[in-house]
């Protein structure tokens, strides 16, 4: 791809610049003449000479890494000025923490829906599992086991008993 673009036309930030793209050029393998926006958007950002500078401080096999994360931080901070892609990964990390609110409150009516049926379903004579009260309480136990997430952060006595429970069983 780089060689093609010397003899066809200059790469993007060459063309950007309004300046003859020479065989040596740094910004010929990093912006193709195909992709002029990913150019102006770091020039933008960041300046021509700084990312000349930066690309040639950088080993080769790390240029293209770096011109990536220019061109993404570039990308973040045309669209938001204030906080770049530092904006966007508070965002995410905001969703993560949501969602594990979601996932814990989901395994405590989890661990609350499945202590409130193990007494009623022990009460009830068997009707759980076939053969009588001691297959029927060996039958939850073994329907319970795929149930039961324990949380570090929840201090449920039922799990606790559950954990007692399922180790005395082994």
């Amino acid at each position: 791809m780089a060689s093609s673009s010397y003899s066809n036309s200059p790469c993007a930030a060459c063309k950007f610049l309004r300046r003859r793209c020479m065989p040596d050029c740094i910004f010929s393998q990093y912006f193709p003449p195909e992709e002029p926006q990913k150019f102006a958007n770091v020039h933008k950002i960041f300046g021509a000479s700084n990312v000349s500078k930066l690309l040639n401080e950088v080993q080769p096999h790390q240029r293209e890494d770096a011109v990536n994360s220019l061109a993404y931080e570039a990308e973040a901070r045309i669209k938001d000025p204030v906080y770049g892609c530092v904006g966007a990964i508070s965002v995410l990390q905001r969703q993560v923490i949501r969602l594990q609110k979601e996932l814990d409150a989901t395994n405590a009516d989890l661990i609350r829906y499945t202590c409130n049926e193990m007494p009623n379903n022990t009460q009830d004579g068997g009707r759980i599992g076939e053969g009588g009260e001691g297959s029927s309480s060996s039958s939850l136990n073994q329907s319970l086991s795929g149930f039961y997430y324990p949380s570090p952060w929840n201090n449920d006595h039922c799990g606790d008993a559950y954990q007692r429970g399922s180790n005395n069983n082994m």
